[in-house]
């Protein structure tokens, strides 16, 4: 782990090795103690500010993060200048998945932290050894890529057959599932009204509608960029 010098840096690496056990990432598992010693080895653990560009879309894929506390996601900005939620990246996901390729590739997507966040940071030049050494860093990130591919899936049989309020409801559980902090009241989620519309697919109109809607029938409470929904659950089970 490259980190601080002497005893410092022997405390850090501890920690962060709890760290990534606690998380249990999809991109480490299946690897023995000295193998993932040797993978975390190889990384450098960085701290970013809220609203930190960590990766740019169209910008050389050179480094792999792996959120170890805070929240990312992933946006794309379309010709006329609007910001498109795509995914969110809560502790223990990757982002760059690029970077792993032999064949020196652009970023698809813009990489932002929403919170101040730490992640562990593998540049390209350090990932690609080990991924010769351990293709089994390659299988996962194969198994993550195919799990965005069903989200993706989903998102376009939803926008087909469900009803906005639908689609809303079933964003909000996502949400609450990924990137929500319990409360004294229910799951807090930290999300705009305009980042709701874009995943669900639906007019900033029809959020504010819907979200006052069911502030009234006690399903959640809503302030400004922030829901705390009381059962997810029991609201994706009385959406029509």
């Amino acid at each position: 782990m490259k980190t601080q010098s002497g005893s410092r840096r022997e405390t850090a690496t501890c920690d962060i090795a709890a760290r990534v056990d606690e998380l249990a990432p999809r991109f480490l598992e299946g690897f023995a103690p000295c193998d993932l010693a040797a993978i975390l080895g190889e990384a450098t653990l960085q701290r970013f500010r809220a609203r930190s560009v960590i990766a740019r879309e169209g910008h050389r894929a050179d480094k792999v993060f792996l959120m170890l506390d805070g929240l990312a996601r992933t946006f794309t900005t379309t010709p006329k200048g609007e910001k498109i939620i795509l995914l969110w990246i809560p502790a223990g996901d990757v982002a760059g998945g690029r970077a792993l390729l032999s064949k020196l590739m652009d970023y698809l997507l813009n990489t932002e932290t929403v919170t101040d966040s730490l992640a562990l940071v593998w540049h390209r030049t350090a990932i690609l050894p080990l991924a010769k050494r351990y293709p089994r860093l390659l299988e996962n990130a194969l198994l993550i890529a195919s799990d965005y591919l069903a989200a993706y899936r989903d998102i376009h049989v939803a926008a087909s057959q469900d009803s906005a309020s639908q689609r809303v409801a079933q964003v909000l559980n996502k949400l609450a599932k990924g990137m929500g902090q319990r409360g004294f009241e229910g799951t807090i989620i930290n999300v705009s009204n305009e980042e709701l519309a874009n995943e669900a697919n639906v007019t900033i109109f029809t959020i504010s509608r819907l979200l006052s809607k069911w502030h009234r029938e006690g399903f959640l409470v809503k302030s400004r960029e922030r829901i705390v929904i009381r059962s997810p659950e029991e609201l994706i089970r009385n959406v029509r």
